[in-house]
């Protein structure tokens, strides 16, 4: 008997924290907060686990999650405290919440932190950039002083509003006026109310969708990119153009999985599971929102047109359609037109009025993100040949000029945005985001995301005292192994040398290879180099194929679009292959081209019939089942590429010497013939 006493005391139950990734073994009734702190997990708190400030607020996972091995539910903790239940009489807890001071882990669990409960809270990257919109919106505010009521001439009050409103602004009304039955509700008393002169919202020239007593002069407009990641938005002046408001949040999806093909997965393997993955985007949409019409000094209310972009599956989950065809071959679309509806059928508690576009997807991996992107950037009206790639946990890549377009998308993984690397971590104050190492000494020096200054000037300690060096982010995660490279620390195939451990003690034994150590906390291990190999070879396959598809040897321009490709140093993408040899100045980060394209569909009607044409021109290329994929990836492992000479980054940058010599066309060689831009 004291034996299986025994046994059970030192039991162990498996634990996940997303968005982190972090996870490990703990033993069965360790305190959550506790357990969170030995697996450097930052979950805050203020009150020493006292149940008083309630900012170690949680959430569990609910579920089968087949990529961890486990399943979790809320019955996986202990049941609340006395302490818990009194915190949340008085203060209250959002449903499904915990305080994690107050739980003991009792079974296998995933916990997924809000930003709220984070010490360092995700810096959400996605702002709206200078670009020029003309301006054309299919919501117009117009004043209008109306008949008053006159029993010899009996008309109802509806009758007399258009009639004011086609007399009054007939460059703005074209067809037959109607409204919604929410806008009868509130006809008369806002008549009344002002006295006779009302404004009201005229969308699409013909349909009246709001109403107002009085002068109302600004109305909002939001332009929303949902990322698997983040999802970011811009709250625009529909009068003016103007962003008013740029916001951003984790997608709260992220704790159904990292990755899209986890969150299909979870809503195959859970009943309701994409409805639950529905509920928290819509969320999140809300919640998005709601901070953005306060930031601008407004209200949700005063938003009455969206526009959203996204790819399939967050495009379907938002629209609460199952993305369990996307999931596999031959990765059908529910829909790939254009969607407009009422905000309300999305769940959103906005203006009744309020509508909502998302523009169409390309193809089932290809989404309305790309699109956004392609409407931004305009290939399609360019003679010179644009590879525009934005870059996520699925690569979605278009290839093309005015005469044709290609697209694909490449699985490249979380790795980028610093999952799957041993101290990666999302872009967060106190992430080593820029790095440099000495050739010579091998010496590191490095800036983190919160502070301006590098680590061997002078003031550096004292700027990150308050975030100290907390991993390494994607940007920095590039860097690092681009300047590895270029010091020799790594080899061609990817390989850290261990025999430069003779020159810097930065390079240490990590069992049967090495690490490259940046800081105490932080290094570069063999399989984070692996991870990356694995992701810039699927991209850089996925766009060589279109470049074999329209039979091109090099493009004239690169545009690195979402919020990573806008840090990512171009010298550094080309160093390990990420993009195609191009001359430096011609591969451009352009920001979140996504929602640039969601703002500009958003502020000029007429952008929304251009995308709608545009993307039905585009041929779609599905790299699953390309034969020459899985060559082309092979070759891609190499940095930065096997057998292509890189002639132009080679011009501008001294590359290690590489071994090019099966650097010649054949049929087990394919795309490799040199030559001039074009092949043929």
């Amino acid at each position: 008997m004291s034996e299986e006493k025994g046994a059970s005391a030192t039991a162990e139950v498996k634990i996940v924290f997303t968005p982190s990734g972090r996870q490990g073994q703990v033993a069965k009734g360790t305190n959550l907060l506790q357990a969170a702190r030995q697996l450097g997990v930052d979950i805050d708190s203020v009150c020493g686990g006292r149940a008083m400030c309630g900012r170690c607020q949680i959430d569990v996972g609910e579920g089968q999650f087949a990529k961890h091995g486990l399943i979790s539910s809320s019955a996986s903790l202990s049941e609340p405290s006395a302490s818990e239940a009194r915190y949340a009489e008085k203060r209250s807890l959002p449903d499904g919440r915990r305080l994690a001071c107050q739980c003991k882990i009792e079974a296998d669990l995933v916990v997924d932190v809000p930003a709220t409960s984070q010490v360092h809270n995700q810096l959400v990257r996605k702002a709206a950039d200078n670009r020029v919109i003309a301006l054309n919106p299919p919501v117009r505010l117009c004043f209008i002083d109306v008949r008053e009521p006159d029993m010899h001439e009996p008309s109802g009050d509806l009758r007399r509003v258009i009639e004011a409103l086609q007399n009054q602004w007939p460059d703005r009304v074209s067809g037959e006026v109607s409204c919604g039955v929410h806008v009868l509700r509130a006809l008369q008393q806002c008549l009344r109310k002002g006295k006779w002169q009302v404004t009201v919202a005229l969308r699409g020239g013909n349909q009246i969708i709001a109403i107002w007593p009085g002068l109302k002069t600004q109305i909002l407009g939001a332009a929303i990119d949902i990322g698997s990641t983040t999802i970011s938005a811009q709250l625009c002046d529909m009068n003016t153009g103007d962003v008013l408001a740029a916001t951003g949040i984790m997608n709260p999806q992220i704790r159904f999985g990292e990755d899209l093909m986890s969150r299909v997965s979870y809503g195959l393997m859970n009943e309701g599971g994409a409805d639950e993955m529905t509920k928290a985007v819509r969320e999140g949409l809300q919640q998005l929102i709601k901070g953005g019409a306060e930031q601008a000094g407004m209200t949700p209310e005063d938003v009455l047109e969206i526009v959203l972009v996204g790819n399939p599956v967050m495009h379907h989950l938002v629209l609460g359609i199952d993305p369990i065809e996307l999931g596999g071959a031959p990765f059908a679309l529910t829909v790939d037109t254009a969607v407009e509806m009422r905000a309300s059928e999305l769940g959103l508690n906005l203006h009744p009025g309020s509508m909502v576009y998302v523009l169409p997807c390309i193809a089932g991996h290809v989404g309305a993100d790309a699109a956004g992107v392609v409407l931004a950037e305009a290939p399609q009206t360019r003679d010179d040949i644009s590879l525009l790639i934005d870059v996520g946990t699925n690569a979605e890549i278009v290839l093309g000029n005015k005469e044709r377009l290609l697209a694909a998308s490449s699985p490249t993984g979380p790795a980028f945005e610093g999952a799957q690397i041993s101290a990666g971590q999302r872009a967060a104050p106190g992430a080593i985001e820029r790095l440099r190492i000495d050739p010579e000494t091998l010496e590191p020096r490095y800036s983190v995301i919160g502070s301006d200054i590098w680590s061997d000037e002078a003031g550096f300690d004292e700027a990150v005292v308050n975030t100290g060096i907390t991993g390494i982010c994607g940007s920095g995660i590039i860097e690092a192994l681009g300047e590895m490279y270029l010091s020799g620390i790594i080899t061609a195939e990817g390989v850290i040398d261990g025999s430069l451990a003779s020159r810097t003690d930065r390079i240490k034994e990590d069992g049967r290879t090495f690490k490259y150590q940046i800081t105490d906390t932080v290094s570069i291990l063999q399989n984070d180099v692996r991870a990356i190999q694995l992701a810039k070879a699927a991209l850089h396959a996925g766009f060589r194929l279109l470049m074999d598809k329209m039979a091109l040897e090099r493009v004239d321009r690169v545009i690195l679009a979402g919020a990573f490709g806008s840090y990512i140093d171009p010298k550094y993408a080309m160093v390990l292959g990420m993009v195609p040899d191009c001359p430096l100045d011609k591969v451009i980060a352009a920001g979140n081209s996504a929602g640039a394209g969601a703002r500009m569909a958003l502020l000029n009607i007429d952008q929304r019939q251009t995308i709608e044409a545009t993307v039905r021109q585009i041929e779609k290329i599905e790299t699953a089942v390309e034969a020459d994929f899985q060559n082309h990836f092979v070759r891609a492992m190499a940095f930065p590429h096997k057998t292509d000479p890189y002639p132009c980054l080679s011009a501008a940058v001294m590359l290690p010497p590489r071994d090019l010599s099966d650097n010649v066309a054949s049929d087990d060689n394919p795309g490799r013939r040199r030559g001039g831009r074009r092949r043929g």
